[in-house]
């Protein structure tokens, strides 16, 4: 099933128990936060809140289970994810059929892009009120405060949609926007991300030119999910929406901008950047689970706003990870990650990403290890390939026979393979993200590699320990007799004592 508009997708929940409307009054002062949070913890379905000071509905939770995100994707599970990694990786470096065989071969591969080109319409559903002037008005959006010591309101979820110079694409992303006035944002974009280079390169072609962005809230689950995506460069994340829900993306021109617009989005803001217009940002509660340090960003002027009658806001919030909507998602795109890499480095087995670590500043990865020195390769590697490794800290390479995924075993590796002095590789004054107060400047900072593999000869000069393992054909035993106790043990009844506890009658009393 396709959802091109929030609605759609919210009705499909609402018919599966994953969508709970609240009449009671929840404020967006706080409360929402709260309330959200403690349906994220306990496994609990979106949140539609009908009372949230404010005439517009307020959405939250919408991601804050894998079961919603695998319906975003037409019920599709969360490890098909890995299969459009594939054809990701197959974008990222296209290879030209040398044979007609070759093309056939490539056939379900290739009839998958016919979903990518969006689709252009006429209309859309925000233009039923357009706000001009002294008519735009932020605050008559449910718009939220999330934690006690936010120095105002953020909007959480709005999809930001620019473009550059140097390529045609349009970048989707999420950035963080605080409030500062009834029709001024203050765009937070780190300097490694779409949206800043776009801005960037803006700024090199046409300098003292506004810069045009949209914000579009309340946009269709696939364009949310591809906006968080690991989206290569060339490709725009309303192409990969396409391929998430295999149905074109409805998008709508806006002639102000000249940027295009998810048309199923419930509210949208176009407006403009303006040359050295910026502003103090935070602190804000952020998902290292510390308020944020202030920096200065752009602001963005928003000159329209469009917007659906009864329109539903959409929001989240972020929070000491894992416990936040974005470690979610980021379980999930997990997923994604590992065809890409291994289209440039085939001898990786797994990559992971931990939650409780935000998602991005610790990676562990298992290789098929083939010389000396290849874990160091594969951490070097890791940094450099894609610009969302940038800001990771700690990389642990592993070998095949540990499941990264299982922090047990990662720990059990580190502690029996890996000597301090030697496997650990320190690289100073790399990029850090501004938010790490662990990094002695700010934006700059170390990061450290450790290699857990078994030792080769080169690295290591003692003989190597053979690790324990179980005889094949006592296991397969083991587990027909294992089977057999469980099997017994559900028949036994529980008031009958077993045969070899009753005592013979020459002992009994009389």
């Amino acid at each position: 099933m396709a959802f091109h508009d929030l609605r759609h997708f919210l009705c499909h929940l609402a018919e599966r128990s994953e969508l709970h409307e609240i009449d009671a009054p929840v404020s967006a002062e706080l409360e929402s936060t709260a309330l959200c949070q403690r349906a994220l913890r306990e496994g609990g379905p979106a949140l539609l809140m009908r009372d949230a000071g404010s005439v517009h509905l307020l959405l939250g939770n919408l991601f804050g289970h894998r079961r919603r995100i695998e319906m975003a994707m037409a019920d599709r599970p969360v490890a098909s994810l890995r299969e459009l990694g594939e054809l990701l990786a197959s974008i990222k470096e296209p290879r030209w059929p040398g044979r007609l065989r070759d093309a056939l071969a490539q056939w379900p591969e290739l009839a998958q892009l016919a979903h990518v080109a969006p689709r252009t319409t006429m209309d859309a559903a925000f233009n039923e009120h357009v706000l001009e002037g002294d008519d735009i008005d932020l605050g008559r959006l449910p718009i939220q405060r999330c934690w006690p010591e936010d120095v105002g309101r953020l909007i959480t979820f709005g999809l930001v949609i620019t473009r550059g110079t140097r390529q045609p694409r349009q970048n989707v992303a999420i950035y963080r926007q605080q409030v500062i006035g009834r029709d001024r944002v203050i765009m937070r974009w780190l300097p490694h991300r779409g949206g800043a280079l776009d801005y960037a390169s803006w700024q090199d072609t046409h300098p003292g030119r506004p810069f045009p962005v949209l914000v579009a809230i309340g946009a269709d689950p696939a364009t949310l999910l591809a906006a968080v995506a690991p989206v290569p460069d060339t490709l725009s994340e309303y192409e990969f929406a396409g391929l998430l829900r295999a149905s074109r993306t409805r998008i709508w021109y806006s002639e102000l901008t000249g940027l295009d617009a998810p048309a199923g989005a419930e509210i949208l803001l176009e407006g403009f950047i303006h040359p050295g217009d910026t502003a103090l940002e935070g602190p804000f509660g952020d998902h290292t689970g510390y308020y944020n340090a202030q920096d200065r960003f752009p602001v963005m002027t928003i000159k329209r706003m469009r917007i659906r009658a009864g329109a539903i806001y959409h929001g989240s919030y972020m929070g000491r990870s894992p416990f936040d909507e974005p470690s979610v998602l980021s379980m999930a795109l997990n997923e994604v990650f590992v065809p890409i890499l291994r289209k440039v480095f085939p001898e990786i087995v797994d990559f992971y990403l931990p939650p409780e670590a935000c998602s991005y500043r610790v990676a562990v990865i298992s290789i098929r290890k083939q010389y000396a020195g290849h874990a160091r390769r594969v951490m070097m590697g890791v940094w450099s390939y894609l610009r969302q490794f940038t800001y990771t800290k700690f990389v642990i390479v592993t070998d095949e026979d540990i499941d990264v995924r299982d922090w047990a075993q990662v720990i059990w590796a580190v502690s029996t393979r890996v000597d301090p002095a030697r496997d650990s590789m320190l690289v100073e004054r790399t990029p850090i993200d501004y938010l790490d107060f662990a990094s002695p400047v700010a934006g700059l900072g170390s990061k450290l590699g450790l290699d857990a593999t078994r030792k080769w000869k080169g690295e290591s000069d003692r003989e190597w320990g053979r690790p324990i393992a179980a005889d094949p054909g006592v296991e397969k035993r083991v587990d027909a007799l294992w089977e057999q106790i469980c099997r017994t043990r559900s028949d036994a009844s529980t008031d009958t004592a077993p045969a070899w506890a009753k005592r013979p009658a020459a002992f009994r009393r009389h």
